[in-house]
């Protein structure tokens, strides 16, 4: 077996050896053991809210070690067609599975960046805004920019993607934004994205074909999952209706039915501009509750809590990333120093290498100026 298998071979018994410990291998089977004896207690279902949390809890149990066992089997299996090629002498046998190992290795290293996400909201739906900056035409048409690469990124990954509200800009793009993504750990990958986005391109917009700088932020927060209460005091709230924006023509909102609803105590706004009042109304409040539960999670995790605060304005000071189309093609991550030429494939939603580095980074817990250090 060459040099560079065994490598891989000890990168992923590395993963799995990871993979087991999230687990807490020694007693995951005794736990599933468990939760199966639960599931056929015929009272089960009396209470359904502590069934479906049993019910998820016993399925992302299932997941993992399935997971594992799978990894687990198919290295073995590589493993043994090589020693059989190699005492057969038969060098293509041995290439084929060599190359197995080498595709196998990157799917133990998504495994165990993804078992990484169990921080408390991490497996939740999310919410994600998007804000155009100071800047005019020029940041509208970056914002709408970055939703598009979002939406692409959330359906590569299957999942669900609804466009709970938005403004258009006045000549172009959007001033705002906000969607609902669905799927397991939406929030725990798309957290890392929350921060100022810079743009710097020569501008559609200038007839003088002058390179323009542009910012825009994006917020990521949890779906608040039923069984988790928030309670919203009745007069913390003003609520407001108004007529939303769109393109035009058959379609534009000719009544008062977008809502606005505004908590006082921490000025938190959401909106929401379906054709239902009442739909945006309910759409409008989950999405203060997810808020508000945000602003708890971020007081309980600090880690959160700064990156939160570092969020800030759409400005110079507070970049996560830099989009560089002209002179050059380069997106780079100011946190991780990730970096790629492919502009066109991030902007077609290819973030997972920046997403994984950012969260690899987070639960290493270096620093970003340590990060930028070892470039």
């Amino acid at each position: 077996m060459r040099a560079e298998t065994q490598n891989l071979v000890a990168e992923i018994q590395k993963s799995l050896e990871l993979l087991r410990q999230r687990l807490g291998w020694e007693t995951a089977r005794h736990r599933l053991e468990e939760f199966n004896a639960r599931v056929e207690d015929p009272t089960l279902w009396d209470d359904p809210a502590r069934a479906q949390a049993l019910m998820r809890e016993r399925q992302a149990l299932v997941d993992a070690l399935e997971t594992h066992d799978s990894l687990k089997q198919e290295l073995e299996d590589h493993l043994g067609l090589i020693e059989l090629g190699e005492a057969e002498g038969d060098t293509e046998v041995v290439a084929e599975a060599e190359a197995a190992i080498k595709a196998l290795a990157k799917v133990a290293a998504a495994k165990e960046l993804e078992a990484l996400l169990d921080g408390e909201a991490d497996s939740n739906d999310t919410f994600l805004e998007i804000n155009a900056g100071a800047g005019g035409t020029e940041s509208c048409d970056w914002a709408s920019m970055l939703a598009r690469m979002y939406v692409r990124w959330a359906e590569k990954r299957g999942y669900t993607v609804e466009l709970q509200s938005e403004s258009a800009g006045d000549e172009a793009g959007i001033k705002s934004a906000a969607y609902k993504i669905s799927g397991h750990n939406a929030y725990g990958w798309l957290k890392s994205e929350s921060g100022v986005h810079r743009l710097v391109r020569i501008s559609p917009f200038d007839s003088a074909a002058k390179r323009h700088t542009s910012f825009s932020s994006v917020w990521v927060y949890p779906v608040v999952d039923d069984n988790i209460e928030i309670e919203v005091n009745p007069s913390d709230i003003r609520i407001d209706t108004y007529r939303s924006s769109g393109a035009g023509g058959q379609h534009v909102n000719t009544t008062d039915s977008a809502v606005r609803i505004t908590h006082m105590p921490t000025g938190i706004v959401v909106t929401s501009s379906q054709k239902s009042q009442h739909q945006n109304r309910d759409i409008a409040m989950k999405a203060l509750k997810s808020r508000l539960y945000q602003l708890e999670l971020d007081r309980r995790n600090a880690a959160i809590n700064e990156a939160h605060d570092a969020k800030g304005d759409a400005g110079w000071g507070n970049q996560i990333r830099s989009y560089v189309l002209q002179p050059y093609q380069m997106v780079k991550d100011l946190r991780t120093g990730v970096e790629t030429s492919d502009t066109k494939g991030v902007l077609d939603g290819d973030l997972d290498e920046f997403m994984a580095a950012t969260l690899a980074m987070n639960v290493s817990g270096k620093s970003r100026a340590e990060a930028q250090g070892s470039d």
